[in-house]
């Protein structure tokens, strides 16, 4: 911004928009198509610009905002521990660091011992994998093609979707397909057949690799970016039983599902199963400060008594993070903040999208619980077809021209909004949702 009169409003805007174009190289994207969309404060569940324009969010950005924007306590704690120490290095006791492990392995089974800190979840990811690997012995990890752990080594690789194929540098991965009743790969008609039969392919696979070498089932409790695929009864008890017969560590990747994401504090409680590992990051502190970590069961925590463990980061455990990690947890318990999510999931998000797919001709299916929602768009009823590209652009443009931020992915739009959305909020979002899908839908 090179003028001497201070900008406001559109033109502050605007500006924002040619510095950022001009100077910052943006992810998962071509350079030369980059947004438009300028965002300049928030509080709760609502964003606003430089001009004023104001917007209900409906992705929580990447499906991170848990507690919402700008929380007083978050903010507050994160003041106070910048005043007292703003970082200190890992190889060091620190009491926020302390505590905020604390607070995460009270929400966990009591099989959990030990908090490992990372920056983000794609590292938290890539670290369980070397947890599991040296704990082993063993090498392979097996994961699903419809899954994203995360964009370094080993994690992209574990990743299915497409963003794998250009970054194959990691050794020792397997894929998987796992349940997505609507798209069966496995010609299942109810769920307990598609559960039965994903487990029957995961089995098969493990055997076929060599049981002695597979280190590792790595997978998202609820893939979430992948279509918020909520598995059908049975199935991750039974990749639970398939893990323990061979001998394989199972590692449930919480990164997005977890922090009263699905309704509980982690999705896993909503299934018959505790893992060996939790990795987790985005909802624990709602991104105000960058942190992940992954949750080690005891047996594997001894595992690193006397032999170390190879990995580490200059900001594991980072002051600032854990603080915002303290504040965050104890803002949740003490709002209700996971109850609030599950009784908005239930009781309004829920029915409403359900009468979406009852009168809404592109709505193919809505699966999902507490605020982690799929809306599944199709050409057709019939064959399945998913709405094209062109006509999910024009539900964002619509979306955000009538003041809601939607979260959309393939042919799909994720209704995730902060886990602090009122029930007011939602029925407003959702209502400016219903208008656009019926518009296109004409």
């Amino acid at each position: 911004m090179t003028t001497d009169v201070p900008l406001q409003g559109a033109d502050l805007d605007a500006a924002v928009l040619e510095d950022d174009h001009s100077r910052v190289f943006h992810s998962w994207s071509a350079q030369a198509h980059l947004p438009s969309f300028v965002v300049a404060g928030g509080s709760g569940s609502h964003l606003w610009n430089h001009a004023g324009d104001t917007w209900l969010d409906f992705s929580s950005q990447l499906v991170n905002v848990n507690i919402g924007y700008q929380h007083p306590a978050v903010v507050a704690a994160i003041q106070q521990q910048a005043a007292t120490l703003t970082t200190i290095s890992p190889a060091t006791a620190n009491k926020s660091r302390a505590e905020a492990a604390g607070r995460i392995l009270a929400h966990l089974p009591a099989s959990f011992t030990k908090i490992f800190f990372t920056n983000a979840g794609a590292d938290a990811n890539e670290n369980a994998i070397r947890m599991a690997r040296l704990h082993t012995g063993r090498d392979k990890v097996v994961s699903l093609y419809r899954s994203y752990h995360g964009n370094t080594g080993s994690a992209i690789v574990a990743t299915g979707d497409w963003r794998r194929v250009p970054n194959e540098y990691s050794r020792g991965h397997v894929h998987v397909f796992g349940p997505y009743l609507y798209r069966s790969e496995f010609w299942a008609t109810t769920p307990e057949e598609e559960s039965a039969r994903a487990l029957r392919h995961l089995e098969r696979v493990i055997q076929s690799e060599g049981v002695a070498s597979v280190a590792a089932i790595v997978l998202e409790t609820v893939p979430g970016t992948a279509g918020i695929l909520t598995p059908p009864p049975g199935y991750l008890s039974g990749v639970r039983a398939l893990a323990d017969r061979y001998g394989i560590v199972l590692i449930c990747d919480e990164v997005m599902a977890g922090f009263g994401r699905t309704g509980s504090w982690f999705a896993f409680e909503q299934f018959d199963l505790v893992p060996d590992l939790v990795t987790f990051a985005k909802g624990v502190n709602s991104g105000y400060v960058p942190a992940g970590g992954v949750a080690i069961s005891a047996p594997i925590a001894a595992t690193f008594d006397e032999q170390v463990f190879p990995g580490g980061l200059t900001y594991s455990g980072h002051p600032l993070a854990m603080a915002a990690i303290v504040a965050t947890i104890d803002a949740m318990e003490a709002e209700g903040v996971v109850e609030n999510a599950a009784a908005v999931g239930s009781e309004v998000i829920g029915p409403i999208l359900q009468d979406f797919a009852a009168t809404i001709p592109v709505v193919g299916e809505v699966r999902g619980s507490g605020v982690f929602w799929a809306i599944e768009l199709v050409e057709d009823r019939v064959s399945r077809e998913p709405l094209p590209a062109q006509k999910m652009a024009a539900i964002k443009q619509l979306c955000l021209e009538r003041g809601l931020i939607p979260f959309l992915a393939e042919n799909r739009v994720h209704v995730v909004p902060p886990c602090v959305i009122t029930a007011d909020e939602a029925r407003a979002g959702l209502e400016i949702l219903r208008g656009v899908l019926s518009d296109i839908g004409e």
